[in-house]
């Protein structure tokens, strides 16, 4: 195992004040910089790729195909998104103005960095969680503290030891350790914080954020369902529902956390999910390099505890489980209630899957309604008419119809909870607008003075018919916009050649 040295707290002050310093000196505002910190870090991805994936199987017993997928090919696709866009995304933009009286004026939005930003990742995705953000973090033009998570210790000892001979030491930290060393670090002043991970650390990191009406984006979790129309395809419901719920054994934040079924087609259900398990990760799970395993004794206990709560009659499939190994055979519970005061009151975040029976699909939006909005809803259904009602009846962070995860991997679409979900959003163009500050600048002309007067005391009658034009325009009729033009223009007059006009 990696060692991963944790940051003196003594030291984490002057690690954020060194990149205060930095951002003052203007020097991550450069384009050109930015785009060769963004080059650094896909070389950093692509040149020790090994050495992560190593590190991600030490961790969560990770495959390559999922680390490739599920870690380091959206951080690559992001780099090169961004080195390809920044120019563009940094351009300011102009705006259609409204009030008649800066007609002559520009009014332009400038994309400007927001200053020292903290990123907090998380376990379950070591290297997506804590890297996908800084990329957004980087093209945008601010200092970035990295903050990674230290029980996938040996990602966290990888990233660590490395990534600072690829990025400028000036403009990017990191702080490595638990609860103490994150305790402290919140204590400090930041102008954004992004924290990937659960809702009760979220409320902590939001708390620490409110000492400095720091900005927060929280990306978080919770009971992410999977709904199974009377419609659907088991077969494909089967395979696409299996890999989204047993990619990195569970723990995924996306991950479908509970199934809503009718009751006629649980059973179906089942069949086509033993069957689904079988091929995927052969009679021995245990023995599959396919499969992986839970993160630590911590989870695996926590894991254990909710399913020692249910006997045969209600595990459909799996249910053993080894300790030593962090194992936890692939499991599927059965007639579960949506009430369930185990299985039901928490993300359950590894490879238990419950099935819930329900007598229509409208019982099934009544149930996803009572609880908080999940990060992520999945829908099978070759329905539109069907799909659609669920979605337009229901909420979530994102939705996929006929599959799962996707829409994670779609780095065109952006990505965020919603409620208890977590707020704000990011991926693509959305990381970059997470962290920037849109500055509104309007640059007024000098002339016109006489006729900009009308804003000016003292009031008058004729400034208030002037002013009214500006603000409200013509009316409809014809007869009324002669009228009003001929007002205004005497108004206009007074104003100008007349300074003496009276209330």
């Amino acid at each position: 195992m990696s060692e991963l040295t944790y940051t003196p707290v003594k030291d984490i002050p002057d690690i954020v004040n060194s990149l205060r310093k930095t951002f003052n000196t203007g020097l991550t505002k450069d384009l050109e910089f930015r785009k060769q910190q963004l080059a650094n870090l896909l070389r950093f991805m692509n040149e020790k790729k090994e050495d992560l994936m190593d590190a991600l199987y030490k961790d969560l017993h990770k495959h390559r195909m999922e680390s490739n997928v599920g870690e380091i090919s959206s951080i690559v696709d992001e780099c090169q998104y961004m080195i390809k866009n920044v120019h563009r995304l940094s351009k300011p933009t102009t705006t259609n103005k409204r009030f008649k009286m800066n007609a002559l004026d520009k009014t332009i939005i400038r994309k400007e960095p927001k200053g020292v930003v903290l990123v907090i990742g998380a376990w379950n995705y070591p290297v997506n969680l804590l890297l996908m953000p800084v990329v957004g973090a980087i093209a945008a033009g601010n200092c970035v503290l990295l903050k990674p998570s230290e029980v996938s210790a040996n990602t966290a000892a990888v990233i660590t030891k490395y990534l600072p001979d690829y990025l400028d030491k000036r403009a990017f930290s990191f702080v490595n350790g638990g609860v103490e060393e994150t305790t402290v670090v919140l204590e400090n002043k930041f102008d954004h914080i992004f924290y990937t991970g659960n809702g009760v650390v979220g409320k902590i990191v939001m708390k620490a954020a409110a000492n400095y009406l720091t900005p927060v984006t929280l990306e978080l979790g919770g009971k992410s369902p999977a709904i199974v129309a009377p419609d659907a395809d088991l077969d494909v419901t089967a395979n696409r529902l299996i890999w989204g719920k047993f990619f990195n054994n569970g723990q995924t934040c996306v991950a479908p956390d509970y199934v809503l079924v009718t009751k006629d087609m649980q059973e179906k259900l089942i069949v086509a999910i033993r069957r689904t398990l079988l091929k995927y990760y052969t009679a021995n799970p245990q023995k599959c390099e396919s499969y992986g395993r839970i993160v630590s004794t911590r989870q695996f206990d926590r894991l254990k505890g909710l399913l020692d709560h249910y006997d045969e009659t209600q595990i459909a499939i799996g249910g053993k489980s080894d300790r030593d190994d962090l194992y936890m055979e692939p499991t599927v519970l059965k007639s579960i209630s949506y009430k369930d005061e185990h299985i039901m009151q928490q993300e359950i975040f590894g490879p238990i899957l419950p099935i819930i029976p329900v007598d229509n699909m409208e019982q099934a939006i009544q149930i996803i309604n009572t609880r908080d909005h999940p990060l992520a809803m999945y829908i099978f259904a070759k329905s539109p008419a069907i799909y659609n009602n669920i979605l337009n009846k229901t909420n979530s962070g994102g939705a996929v119809v006929n599959d799962t995860l996707m829409h994670l991997q779609e780095l065109s679409l952006p990505f965020g909870g919603v409620g208890a979900s977590g707020m704000g959003s990011y991926h693509g163009d959305k990381s970059f607008d997470t962290f920037v500050h849109e500055r509104s600048t309007m640059i007024k002309t000098t002339g016109f003075e006489s006729v900009l007067a009308a804003r000016y005391p003292p009031y008058t009658d004729d400034k208030d018919t002037m002013l009214s034009f500006l603000i409200y325009g013509l009316p409809s009729t014809a007869s009324a916009k002669f009228k009003t033009l001929m007002t205004v223009w005497s108004a206009t007059w007074n104003i100008i050649f007349k300074k003496n006009s009276k209330l």
